[in-house]
């Protein structure tokens, strides 16, 4: 018989822990470090409680609810679980709009606390009557007969029913049982309200969480660590790392000693390698979110340097074995091809971080369609543009959404972005989002006035959607494309547990929210009390970053280092490991 490996023996401690809490009635947080294995351990869990309390549960008409952040998680879970049907498995909103919806006089009474755009909204449908509250496409919009509800609204709606004493008693009654698939990325009002009125007031409801707060990289709505101020939360580290090599764990243990990893394979060896660039002794940029980065094209040399050296090395980057993340904002990173579509903002995040209406709606909503469209994957394309119950009553209804998506993809490879959102706005199969719909409404109010006429904000405005709109939609793939290899982390492919061979992480300045120097430095001497969020948000994608390897990781930083930054550096790898003398010349 085979030895069992130290990271099979971590697991099956760690499931050992699990079991005993769910079978002590204790709410639990399964922290599963990357490459730890969490869903297999969801898995294992609601197939154990399908083995010990399925019988019961359904003489009692009761669940087990599973809740997961995306399509795919959700049909993994229902698929490993042979569709059982005691496992309520879906996603957060679907979840929560299942199960509020009865509360239509409550949820009408809450509508006008959820934003102040909803009071306008309100003030301008003549108020709230008796409309039937409705959850369908996500557009939020309030007439005489119907409230459409957008996604949030129903997030903020089930943190607020989560503190009704009916409400919670329905819902124990239906689901004694609650888990939560990566739970960091939960919403934080909602996080709250589950452990206040759920957790710490002792529901009768077992909660229990999968997932890292260390993964949580989807931005500041997300709640990060789930804990309990009352201690009603049991804590199971699982201490395994079934992903990477030896030597890539070592590193990863020392960047989180707090739960230690255990490989799956002692003798895998593993390369890991950091290359910087302080030997570089001509001007560095300055100014913005630049200052200390190589030149542009100093910055590229070093790029193509270490890239060579990895090819020496047997690394193949025309495999889908091998990855190159992008944690810069750096012409290094791609081959352009976007130039003028970022002429059009005033700051990068506009465009790489998606803070742009136009730009959110197009990278993720009409791109992933696109694709969807010409895999034939009809569900998930449906789920993109939120419509996941299309009205298809007739053969019409088909034709008619297959000639809209033709003609959409015909304009993404032929025409201007202005000619697809003239297009859009012209049919409702898909529609615009309602921010874009808003921003092009007042565009054509714009259109409509002497430009002189107009206020200097309006001017802007009406500048930057007018540049927008005539560049070619080409651009928006090519963003589309160099977002995705930057940051290959996006719900939308549900890749965040995504591994590679070989990963190459290349850190640089250009993003207000990222400072790798910085971060070193918080790693060393640690951070100041106003600068937690900024250090974590840092710190989560460097570790998820670095976590991708399965045997090989390469770093590269352009960004000058100080000397606790290096200091840090030469703690998480070994000497050998770090190379500041390259020749680019």
């Amino acid at each position: 018989m085979s030895e069992v490996s130290p990271a099979e023996q971590a697991s099956v401690q760690a499931l050992d822990d699990m079991y005993t809490a769910i079978r002590d009635g204790r709410c639990f947080r399964l922290e599963a470090g990357a490459g730890a294995g969490k869903t297999y351990s969801l898995i294992k869990a609601l197939k154990y409680l399908i083995d010990s309390q399925s019988v019961e549960l359904s003489k009692k008409d009761q669940k087990i609810a599973c809740i997961t952040y995306t399509n795919v998680a959700k049909n993994e879970i229902r698929e490993r679980t042979d569709n059982h049907p005691t496992i309520f498995a879906d996603t957060i909103h679907a979840f929560s709009w299942s199960f509020i919806k009865q509360f239509q006089a409550h949820i009408r009474i809450l509508i006008p606390e959820l934003s102040d755009r909803w009071v306008e909204r309100i003030a301008e449908a003549g108020g709230i009557n008796d409309q039937k509250v409705i959850y369908d496409l996500g557009f939020p919009r309030i007439d005489q007969a119907t409230i459409e509800l957008h996604h949030d609204d129903v997030i903020k709606l089930m943190a607020s029913l989560l503190s009704n004493s009916k409400f919670q008693s329905l819902l124990t009654a239906q689901f004694p049982f609650i888990f939560i698939d990566e739970y960091q990325d939960t919403n934080i009002g909602l996080a709250t309200s589950i452990v206040d009125n759920l957790i710490d007031n002792d529901a009768g409801i077992l909660i229990g969480l999968f997932g890292d707060h260390w993964q949580k990289i989807y931005g500041s709505a997300a709640c990060g660590l789930i804990e309990s101020s009352r201690d009603k939360i049991v804590e199971i580290g699982k201490n395994a790392n079934f992903r990477s090599d030896s030597n890539i764990v070592k590193c990863l243990n020392k960047m989180r000693p707090e739960l230690l990893q255990h490989e799956s394979d002692p003798e895998s060896g593993g390369e890991v390698l950091l290359y910087h660039s302080n030997s570089w002794e001509g001007e560095r940029r300055t100014g913005g979110h630049w200052k200390g980065d190589l030149p542009e094209k100093i910055a590229h040399k070093y790029f193509e340097h270490v890239k060579s050296l990895m090819e020496a090395n047997g690394w193949d980057f025309d495999s889908e074995s091998t990855k190159v993340l992008m944690l810069t904002n750096n012409a290094l990173a791609t081959k352009q091809g976007y130039k003028e579509l970022s002429d059009c903002f005033d700051y990068p995040e506009d465009y790489l971080k998606k803070s742009d209406p136009y730009i959110k709606y197009l990278v993720d909503v009409i791109e992933p369609m696109a694709a969807f469209f010409e895999a034939r994957k009809y569900g998930d394309l449906f789920q993109v543009i939120n419509q996941t119950f299309p009205q298809l009553h007739c053969q019409n209804d088909k034709r008619l959404w297959v000639e809209n998506l033709t003609r959409i993809n015909d304009i993404r490879l032929r025409g201007t972005i202005g000619d697809l959102l003239d297009y859009l706005s012209d049919i409702d199969k898909p529609r615009l989002s309602n921010k874009v719909a808003q921003l092009e409404v007042r565009y054509q109010e714009l259109r409509a006035k002497n430009i002189d006429d107009l206020d200097d904000k309006s001017k802007k405005l009406f500048r930057k959607i007018t540049s927008l709109r005539a560049i070619p939609y080409l651009q928006v793939i090519k963003l589309s494309q160099f977002i995705e290899e930057k940051t290959p982390f996006s719900t939308k492919h549900g890749v965040k547990g995504a591994e590679f061979d070989n990963v190459l992480v290349v850190l640089g300045r250009g993003w207000n929210q990222y400072n790798w120097n910085q971060l070193f430095e918080f790693m060393e001497n640690g951070y100041p009390d106003n600068k937690k969020d900024t250090f974590e948000r840092n710190r989560n994608l460097f570790y998820v970053a670095c976590s991708r390897a399965k045997h090989n990781l390469t770093l590269l930083v352009t960004q000058e280092l100080s000397d606790e930054a290096l200091n840090r550096l030469s703690y998480l790898f070994e000497e050998h490991q770090v190379v500041g003398e390259i020749d680019v010349q």
